[in-house]
């Protein structure tokens, strides 16, 4: 049994959009009786791709959030997506599920997510695995090859590409407490719900398209040109976890 009512589902997204209305437009179309809200946070998107979110929400009827009427810091504002949206979840006794803007669900994926943490109490994040076109896993869970069709206790993180955060697991970390020199939180969160007593959950039954770094291009350094990607990272300090 759970106490999840609904779903808050959220995208973060600077750019990159014909990957996001992928994404929108997939989420939209989800096949699920479970109630659920759909946010877009416009990460300082430029203006010619802010125009581009606000036609989309005009007429695909999603919630748009410019968080530069939130916050005049520089992209990224993932923990402030976190703070906003853990406190909204909250307040309406939902699920908070991250679904990434490289990343395309299917349409049982919402509601096999809220299902599968619903029947394991101890659930606090329930990911869906990720994979290519093909339908083969794909990073960031390659290491999950071979164990395809489980759902799987995961002692490694759990990756926001497609989690869903179960209201028991957000009453009980305080997400203002994290560290704001960092720019992405999956690892700090998993590792919190393991010392916090709860268990993460991999479902392999579950797999989404995943389009790597197609939100952030410049990582794709990281197979390229990894010296540059080396460079970029520690002396702009980008890509902090």
């Amino acid at each position: 049994m759970t106490d999840m009512k609904s779903l808050h589902v959220i995208t973060p997204v600077k750019d990159s959009i014909d990957f996001t209305l992928d994404t929108v437009k997939a989420i939209l179309a989800s096949e699920t009786d479970v109630p659920f809200t759909y946010t877009v946070y416009n990460d300082f998107s430029t203006p010619e791709n802010t125009a581009r979110l606000e036609r989309a929400s005009r007429e695909l009827g999603f919630r748009l959030v410019h968080l530069s009427d939130l916050t005049a810091h520089p992209s990224p504002n993932y923990l402030l997506v976190l703070q906003v949206a853990r406190r909204e979840a909250l307040a309406d006794d939902a699920g908070l599920l991250i679904v990434e803007s490289d990343v395309v669900v299917k349409g049982d994926t919402l509601q096999g997510l809220f299902e599968g943490a619903a029947a394991r109490p101890d659930c606090a994040i329930a990911a869906a695995v990720t994979t290519d076109e093909k339908g083969t896993v794909n990073y960031p869970y390659l290491y999950a090859k071979g164990q395809e069709n489980k759902v799987i206790a995961e002692k490694r993180h759990c990756s926001f590409c497609c989690s869903l955060l179960t209201p028991a697991f957000l009453r009980a970390v305080d997400f203002q407490q994290l560290d704001a020199s960092k720019n992405w939180f999956d690892v700090t969160l998993s590792h919190e719900a393991l010392k916090t007593g709860f268990r993460n959950y991999l479902f392999t039954t579950l797999p989404v398209w995943h389009r790597p770094h197609g939100s952030r291009p410049w990582k794709q350094l990281k197979y390229k040109n990894p010296l540059k990607y080396y460079w970029l990272k520690f002396t702009k300090g980008l890509d902090k976890i």
